[in-house]
């Protein structure tokens, strides 16, 4: 455990267990010389306790980096909640969660992720003040969406030559809350989108609703397409997957895209413009965060608006020295936070 901390740069790792209500809980902390460590709190099954650390510490990191980068002054933490098939008390699960949160006295924030919602955050809250999208806080998952939108045009600028997105054929992976409203937005835009998603309801829903084309889930990665738009789980761009892609562009909401270590040279190898997606998708850290400090509404949507920004400076530096963009990303990174 100790070597796979040291890997990572882990600052901390907490394991919580609450026999009256089933709780297994890990709270990774990876970095805190910003501030405070903030991150969601994923509930999702895990095939062993070794497969939930890790994820657990790799989304941690990727929090340090996202805060690093989007001017935050947080640190990067995250949660995993080990779901069981059968829970008794849901309420009472996420309220001995939130127990758990408490002990650390201000050391970790959380908020909503993959498989939680703003009415669990409402439950931590009954015993917890370090906690934020409740449902007064609201759901992070629109604003995630609009900084991704905004990168996506920065993208299509760079990439493309094109300042509209009318058009422009987006692939959409993944269709739950924040890959939903991307779609809604990227229609709007009047791009031409396709989706996927493991749950055919969600799909019917999406394409009666919005007029998007579904794709079967085996023909994701080929679908032709200008821009590649990953909004579900992480580590799906391995070698495999990115030699069967036919885009310009990957950019999109999911956290941890990158499968491999060679996937970022692999992607800038066959000429694909990686925008790393801790920048991309900062937009629902940047909601949780400044909400957490009570800033107001307008100013925190011009921080979301400025992703697009940062991933333009970003594309601009990768082509001056002729590195993938995501080195250049980490390397700023880190220079914010070990330097």
């Amino acid at each position: 455990m100790f070597a796979a901390m040291r890997a990572e740069k882990m600052q901390a790792l907490h394991l919580f267990t609450d026999p009256a209500t089933g709780l297994e809980a890990i709270i990774a902390i990876h970095n805190t010389r910003l501030g405070p460590a903030l991150g969601g709190s994923r509930y999702q099954p895990y095939d062993s306790l070794n497969d939930a650390m890790a994820d657990a510490m790799r989304l941690a990191r990727g929090m340090s980096y996202k805060a690093a980068l989007a001017g935050l002054q947080q640190g990067g933490g995250k949660a995993v909640i080990i779901r069981k098939p059968h829970v008794e008390n849901r309420a009472a699960l996420f309220e001995a969660f939130g127990r758990c949160i408490e002990s650390l006295r201000g050391g970790y924030i959380t908020a909503v992720d993959s498989g939680t919602s703003s009415q669990d955050m409402d439950c931590i809250a009954q015993e917890t003040r370090h906690v934020t999208s409740t449902s007064e806080a609201g759901d992070p998952s629109p604003h995630t969406a609009l900084g991704v939108l905004s990168g996506i045009r920065t993208a299509a600028r760079h990439r493309l030559g094109q300042d509209s997105l009318t058009g422009v054929r987006v692939m959409v992976q993944g269709l739950g809350n924040v890959g939903y409203a991307l779609v809604e937005l990227l229609v709007a835009e009047g791009a031409d989108v396709l989706v996927a998603d493991i749950d055919p309801g969600r799909v019917r829903l999406v394409v009666d609703e919005t007029g998007a084309h579904p794709v079967a889930l085996d023909a994701v990665y080929e679908a032709p397409c200008d821009i590649f738009a990953p909004c579900g789980l992480g580590g799906i761009l391995d070698s495999g997957h990115i030699d069967q892609l036919r885009c310009a562009v990957v950019a999109g909401a999911a956290n941890n895209q990158l499968a491999e270590p060679g996937a970022a040279d692999r992607l800038d190898g066959r000429g694909i413009l990686y925008a790393p997606d801790y920048v991309i998708n900062a937009g629902g850290l940047l909601h949780v965060a400044l909400t957490h400090q009570n800033v107001p509404a307008n100013r925190i949507a011009e921080r979301v608006s400025g992703i697009g920004e940062r991933l333009a400076a970003i594309f601009e530096q990768s082509t001056a020295e002729g590195r993938p963009p995501s080195v250049i990303a980490d390397r700023q990174a880190e220079a914010i936070l070990y330097e």
